[in-house]
């Protein structure tokens, strides 16, 4: 089953009741400055890309490796033809990226689980090598608490005419920072589940200390962020 195709119906409902909305807030003045590249790691539907455009002037590059989430990303952006003309839609996967110039800015928002501590590994050194001196790494995180395997339980629920669209979540094995989750996502009407689908997937989440050296041994330094933000750059 492929985990993205499943979840694009209910990925904007379930985002906008969940991070995207802090995300608006905290995010553009951390863009304060740029105006000439910035790199998006996991555009998914383009939420967060429209909250970049409207911060800056700069080009952008959206990177996000599902055809799904890029076909709803593209739709969203034909409805602003100026902000279409300076968006690059780059079908690949983050430690593929690869652009003409360094950027100011790289942006990654609740994608970071997604990379194990191999791939993490990778993954800043092919952003250190994307942004120019004294470019910003900019990422959400926050310290979580050990996951414990436990019950399906409700997630979300947003009616959408006459359907209901639910997504439920438990988490099946907890080792180290891997935590393996079993999601479920319905679609009823009136009370009648019409279709199901459930994913199992694998997400990392690291100890704060643990990104902390991380990042300084590819020679990034922390700058100051607020809560729930990472503000990182390379030297100038």
């Amino acid at each position: 089953m492929d985990a993205t195709a499943v979840a694009v119906p209910f990925y904007d409902l379930w985002h906008e009741d969940g991070h995207v909305p802090l995300i608006r807030e905290l995010l553009p003045p951390l863009l304060a400055g740029v105006r000439r590249g910035v790199i998006e790691i996991g555009a998914g539907t383009g939420l967060i890309t429209e909250v970049i455009a409207r911060a800056t002037p700069a080009e952008i590059y959206a990177v996000e490796p599902s055809l799904g989430m890029r076909s709803v990303l593209i739709s969203r952006l034909a409805q602003d033809p100026p902000t279409l003309r300076r968006v690059t839609v780059l079908p690949c996967g983050a430690l593929d990226v690869d652009v003409d110039e360094p950027v100011e800015a790289v942006v990654m928002i609740s994608v970071l689980q997604s990379f194990s501590a191999a791939e993490r590994a990778e993954l800043w050194r092919v952003l250190a090598r994307q942004l120019e001196p004294g470019g910003r790494l900019l990422f959400n995180w926050r310290q979580r608490g050990a996951a414990v395997p436990g019950e399906l339980v409700s997630m979300g629920s947003y009616p959408v005419g006459r359907h209901t669209y639910e997504v439920a979540g438990q988490v099946l094995d907890a080792s180290g920072e891997s935590v393996t989750s079993r999601f479920v996502y319905r679609t009823r009407q009136r009370g009648v589940v019409v279709s199901e689908d459930e994913v199992v997937s694998t997400s990392h989440w690291p100890a704060g200390e643990v990104l902390v050296a991380e990042l300084k041994e590819q020679g990034f330094a922390a700058e100051n962020a607020p809560d729930g933000m990472q503000v990182w750059s390379l030297p100038g």
